[in-house]
């Protein structure tokens, strides 16, 4: 037996299209909000409810730590093994609390979440219902008509509806109560709830009675291939068979017409005429301006245009009222339709024909010329792969080529001849045998200790005499130095020691030592420019 819970669980599921695990879920949410009104907000809580009896748990989760600082958030490790034995630092530990009275604030607080969370909840399952049926038919009823906007709305079972003007059937006159079958346009989420909007003006409305009235469309055995369609004055639908023997256009017709005429009513006497589709162009054109009978058409596919020849005694139903009739079939097939009458077209037969030729040369210049951008693309494309082979065996010959090519032999003859302790020439060939045994050395670094004679021009052979030549060298040009700063009037302070603030560095291009010394281009630079004396 049900308990009084469980039954009014089950009844308010059923009264707004929910499941029961979404009210109980909102009952538990409400039940934590209520707590942490009265019991602190901060800590974490967790609210079980059972379905079958409503009873609730509560329970506080906190955090196991070695120090306490928040009692309602952490626990002891010694304190959180009474509730959990195998308890450690950094665990989660949950406690079961029995609160005995929620206040008034509380317990309304409860009430408002539950109703919140109730109505969310039958919100996004309209939503979800409705926003799945987006292009369907719908049964509606008016519940309400703007007076100023002259907009419907129109009450879906549980949601409601907004037909606006523009579509609404042009003299179409509502009243509330009534029942209309809509088409459903589209679903938008707002925070108001979904937003929903139909039509009755939309081509597809008569698709999808069509559907409804005709089991073959709804089977597949009759497709509907296009529609035309004027709301309130006048319907072409194209219709095909896809199983043989079966005809389209008398099974949407029906019996005495009992099929098309339920969809007339129910679009409030709108015309509507089925025509059969043809794969070819010219029976597909004569067949969409029924009812008049079409003598010749003359296509020209470059312009996309036709010129229809009908009988003089049906020019009028040809065109119809304010050219409705042509205007309907030039939209059902796709292609700017011309009528002219027989004598109309006698009289311009010449003109006609000049016409239709330069139609079909142009034609075929359009062919030829795409037939030649095919081809061209073609060769494009096999040229592409070509190149791309050709360049997938490159690298097997490039790995190849170092095995066949044969080492080549060494030089008979050795431009440099080499002079051995007797003072005579050492033959070619062995020349040539000690000329490729020598390799290059890289250059040693810069050392005073190594320097050659001819950079200094005179027999050095330690440090001192490096330096002493190199006062001799420079001496003259540090004595102008000097010179120039006293005619200057400035004093020539560290200028004393003729090397203070120079550098001894060789130079590769001049192919001899240099004296580098600072210069200090600003006061807020540093000693970071290098210029030869």
């Amino acid at each position: 037996m049900k308990s009084e819970f469980e039954i009014a669980i089950t009844q308010l599921s059923a009264d707004r299209n929910l499941a029961p695990e979404v009210i109980i879920e909102a009952i538990e949410t409400a039940l934590v909000s209520a707590y942490k009104r009265n019991f602190g907000s901060n800590q974490n809580v967790e609210v079980v409810i059972n379905p079958r009896t409503g009873q609730a748990q509560v329970f506080v989760r906190k955090t196991v730590v070695e120090r306490v600082e928040d009692e309602q958030t952490e626990i002891s490790l010694a304190e959180a093994r009474l509730y959990n034995p195998n308890a450690k630092l950094g665990d989660t530990v949950s406690i079961e609390v029995k609160p005995r009275n929620f206040g008034r604030i509380a317990a309304q607080t409860a009430k408002q979440v539950i109703t919140q969370r109730i109505r969310e909840a039958e919100r996004d399952s309209v939503y979800q219902e409705y926003f799945e049926r987006v292009g369907e038919i719908v049964n509606a009823t008016v519940r309400n008509i703007d007076g100023r906007t002259q907009n419907v709305i129109l009450t879906l079972g549980k949601a409601e509806a907004v037909l606006p003007r523009s579509e609404q059937i042009p003299g179409e006159h509502y009243r509330v109560g009534q029942r209309l079958r809509v088409y459903l346009l589209s679903v938008e989420r707002t925070p108001k709830g979904p937003q929903i909007t139909v039509s009755r003006a939309h081509r597809d409305l008569l698709r999808r009675l069509l559907e409804l009235e005709v089991p073959e469309i709804y089977n597949g055995i009759v497709e509907v291939k296009s529609i035309a369609r004027e709301p309130g004055f006048r319907s072409k639908v194209a219709v095909a068979a896809l199983q043989p023997g079966v005809d389209p256009v008398g099974s949407c017709v029906g019996m005495r017409g009992v099929r098309i005429q339920n969809i007339v009513n129910e679009l409030s006497g709108e015309k509507i005429d089925v025509v059969a589709w043809s794969s070819d162009e010219r029976t597909f054109i004569a067949n969409a301006l029924s009812p008049a009978k079409v003598v010749a058409v003359y296509l020209n596919p470059v312009d996309k245009a036709a010129k229809v020849i009908v009988p003089d005694h049906a020019l009028s139903l040809a065109i119809g009222k304010e050219g409705q009739n042509a205007r309907l079939a030039a939209k059902l097939t796709g292609w700017r339709i011309d009528i002219k009458s027989e004598s109309e077209a006698a009289a311009e037969a010449d003109q006609l024909k000049a016409e239709m030729e330069e139609a079909m040369r142009r034609a075929r210049e359009l062919e030829e010329a795409r037939r030649a951008a095919a081809e061209l693309l073609a060769q494009a494309q096999a040229s592409l792969e070509e190149e791309e082979d050709l360049e997938q065996e490159e690298p097997l010959v490039e790995e190849e080529a170092p095995v066949a090519v044969e080492e080549p032999e060494a030089p008979a003859e050795v431009p440099l001849s080499l002079e051995v302790e007797a003072g005579e020439a050492a033959p070619a060939a062995e020349a040539a045998e000690v000329a490729p045994v020598k390799e290059a050395e890289p250059a040693p670094a810069f050392d005073l200790d190594t320097i050659p004679t001819p950079v200094i021009s005179r027999q050095v052979e330690d440090q001192e005499q490096v330096e002493d030549v190199f006062e001799e060298e420079f001496a003259e040009e540090e004595d102008e130095f000097e010179e120039e700063e006293d005619e200057e009037g400035r004093p020539a302070r560290g200028r004393k020691g003729k090397r203070r603030g120079r550098y001894l560095e060789y130079d590769e291009r001049a192919g001899r030592l240099v004296a580098r010394k600072q210069r200090k281009r600003g006061r807020r630079q540093d000693w970071d420019l290098w210029e030869e004396d």
